[in-house]
């Protein structure tokens, strides 16, 4: 009887190789993105506080986009693992199409947004309250980057819908290797073109933007040059342009499926700006130092945020081929994975939080707050786990209203009016205001478990 518990929530050697076959391509490209990221931000830092704080806002901003284009994909995503647990090309190439068309309206849409209202989305993160920063240059770098970073927006929403449908038909390296040669490119744009070294003009937090772009198209081509070139490997392609007909039934499907996904990836990315907009009203220290915090703590969360994909991937199969119990046990094992692996990173990470914001060039206070800041997010890493993995397996299973209100109606109702309460009508430490809102998370915690456990989640929707 205790074995057969045990095994419920461990897993045997097989199923390890599979969900390590699939996580480290994962992890292996989102660590090295963020290890790059961090080193561009060190680089960014070293021309200024001012200029690495306008950095931070707008990538802030520019991450409500990537989102949207997440959630977007996501909803079709659902159809795509089941369709191929199911074995249906067809299905797949129909999800696909879908995916291009829900692109390019996001594309336009954000674009007209950011040309018309970005100066003034900067500006509600700008406020006055500590020693360090200038509010005036801050904004005119963060309006510099913003304006170059546009030219990005448009490859990375078009490699998202290959690397995606790649991903959820198995093919996980390939973007992966894709994101490998893109980091070496940005990291040396980067060196190249912030201080302009061997020729190259001088050109700070235009360059650090110029930089992103280049790689971005670098990224794009590769994986959608691999796939129109290995058909047998990406079957989906074959024909996919021929029209970009979607079966009207599958559409509504998807939409029906997609759109709370949609609406809750732009709720939820839009809350975590809104999140950082209320502890901004501390001053341009605290904005520095949530981005030292973020950068360096994206870095040691990216095993358990690839047990997302993970759940995606095997729990979606398990469902599309009616494989109820497997699905079933696959959720828990990457649970208990996931949890595990945020505590013995976050272990690592609050050893070594005094140590990280010494890298960049700031000064004493900003380093202070991040220092503190890292400490927190070490010590709540396992609810943030527990609840991502919680959040991907209902979405496995197509429950995506329950998923909006797991995740985004959470963070509007509760922990966004906590943090405006505690930053706005309160002199508590900004550490403190930090610690007590990431571990309202617990309460999120307890209604995955129940909703977990009351299987709602399984559905096979194809």
């Amino acid at each position: 009887m205790q074995k057969t518990r045990l095994s419920r929530y461990f897993g045997d050697r097989a199923f390890y190789k599979t969900l390590i076959a699939l996580a480290v391509p994962v992890i292996l490209q989102n660590g090295l993105t963020n290890l790059v990221s961090l080193l561009d931000n060190v680089m960014v830092g070293a021309v200024g506080t001012e200029q690495m704080s306008g950095v931070s806002i707008v990538n802030q901003l520019l991450f409500v986009f990537n989102l949207c284009i997440f959630g977007g994909l996501s909803g079709a995503g659902i159809f795509t693992a089941q369709f191929f647990g199911k074995k249906d090309v067809e299905g797949i190439r129909h999800t696909f199409r879908f995916k291009l068309l829900l692109v390019a309206a996001l594309f336009v849409l954000g674009v007209g947004v950011f040309l018309r209202f970005g100066e003034n989305l900067i500006a509600t993160y700008l406020h006055e309250g500590s020693e360090t920063g200038d509010i005036a240059l801050t904004a005119e770098y963060g309006s510099k980057y913003l304006r170059v970073m546009l030219w990005g927006l448009l490859p990375f929403a078009l490699q998202q819908v290959y690397a995606s449908t790649l991903r959820e038909t198995g093919e996980t390296l390939l973007p992966m290797k894709a994101g490998v040669v893109a980091i070496v490119v940005n990291l040396c744009l980067n060196y190249l073109l912030i201080f302009g070294k061997f020729g190259f003009p001088v050109m700070g937090v235009e360059g650090a933007a110029l930089a992103t772009v280049i790689s971005r198209y670098v990224e794009c081509a590769i994986i959608l040059l691999w796939t129109h070139f290995h058909v047998e490997k990406a079957p989906f392609i074959h024909g996919a342009y021929k029209s970009l007909h979607v079966p009207g039934a599958l559409a509504v499907n998807i939409v029906k499926k997609g759109m709370p996904l949609l609406i809750n990836e732009f709720l939820w990315s839009a809350g975590m700006a809104t999140l950082t907009q209320c502890y901004s009203t501390r001053g341009l220290a605290v904005v520095a130092g949530l981005n030292i915090c973020s950068t360096i703590s994206n870095l040691f969360n990216v095993v358990w945020l690839s047990m997302g994909t993970a759940v995606s991937i095997i729990v979606g199969k398990h469902l599309g081929a009616n494989e109820i119990e497997e699905a079933e046990n696959s959720c828990w094992r990457i649970l208990v994975f996931a949890v595990l692996s945020a505590l013995g990173m976050g272990a690592v990470m609050f050893g070594l939080s005094g140590v990280f914001p010494l890298l960049y060039n700031t000064s004493d206070e900003i380093r202070s707050i991040a220092a503190g800041l890292l400490k927190v997010v070490a010590a709540s890493g396992l609810l943030h786990a527990f609840n991502h993995v919680s959040y991907f397996t209902l979405r496995s299973g197509g429950k995506t209203w329950i998923t909006f209100l797991f995740d985004s109606a959470y963070l509007w109702i509760i922990s966004i009016p906590v943090a405006r309460v505690l930053s706005v009508y309160t002199t508590l430490p900004i550490v403190l205001v930090y610690f007590i809102c990431q571990f309202v998370d617990i309460i999120k915690c307890f209604l995955g478990y129940i909703l977990l456990k009351k299987k709602v989640w399984i559905n096979r929707i194809v």
